[in-house]
């Protein structure tokens, strides 16, 4: 089995194409830092390929292909490459970063991911959204928004495969806090997990062509309840 993952250079991303290496799949990694996707391939140097791709420019998704083809082709893409961070002050270049990574960075490559597995006529796509997207988050206005923005297009795919008859699967992540670079603004978070154990799920989620997967069940209690609140009483909320 073939697979490529961007934004395989650390945490989340890092650890599932760790995992897939010890299963025996064929990797194409990427992300915008080449040294951790060269020690991926450092471990298994006939089974992984390095590209570096930043996925904000015009540009990632015909690299992306070009990984495909040297990778010899793609049956899972699985896309981990995002930003986020609390920006209660809304600083116009936080805000603008975050969409242009999270929704528009997203959009080019899963779209690419899609359009590439229709021609094939088959294939998995697995992306990273988050509990994030359930409601709006105050201290992180574009991250949750980006986030309901990936979970919406995920699922529009997914109703666009089956009208089309084309076998193509689509798995959505939703992670609650994890212990990764991206949760390094020195606030609290609560109920850390580790990127190994988070890994491990959607690793299995992914064998299992789960449609929606949150981790673990702890968030799926927790985003449970908060589809419940109605606006009047989320809006006063403090976060």
């Amino acid at each position: 089995m073939k697979a490529i993952i961007v934004g395989a250079s650390s945490g989340i991303g890092f650890e599932v194409a760790r995992q897939l290496l010890a299963e025996g799949w064929q990797l194409g990694v990427a992300a915008r830092r080449e040294e951790q996707l060269l020690e991926l391939k450092a471990e298994a140097p006939e089974q992984v390929e390095v590209m570096k791709i930043d996925v904000t420019q015009p540009d990632a998704d015909q690299l992306l292909m070009a990984l495909v083809e040297r990778l010899g082709g793609m049956d899972l893409y699985f896309h981990v490459s995002g930003i986020g961070k609390q920006n209660r002050t809304l600083e116009p270049e936080i805000e603008l970063r975050t969409v242009e990574t999270n929704a528009v960075g997203f959009t080019r490559m899963v779209g690419a991911a899609y359009r590439y597995f229709a021609e094939k006529k088959e294939g998995h796509i697995a992306a990273i959204s988050s509990i994030a997207g359930t409601k709006g988050l105050g201290p992180a206005p574009s991250y949750s928004a980006t986030k309901a923005l990936q979970a919406t297009y995920l699922e529009a795919l997914e109703q666009q495969a089956r009208q089309r008859g084309l076998p193509i699967y689509i798995t959505d992540i939703r992670p609650g806090f994890v212990d990764t670079a991206l949760l390094n603004d020195n606030f609290p978070y609560p109920m850390l997990m580790k990127p190994e154990a988070v890994a491990r799920d959607i690793v299995s989620s992914i064998k299992k062509r789960r449609h929606v997967r949150v981790i673990d069940g702890r968030y799926r209690i927790l985003t449970f309840f908060w589809g419940l609140i109605p606006r009047w009483l989320w809006r006063r909320l403090k976060l």
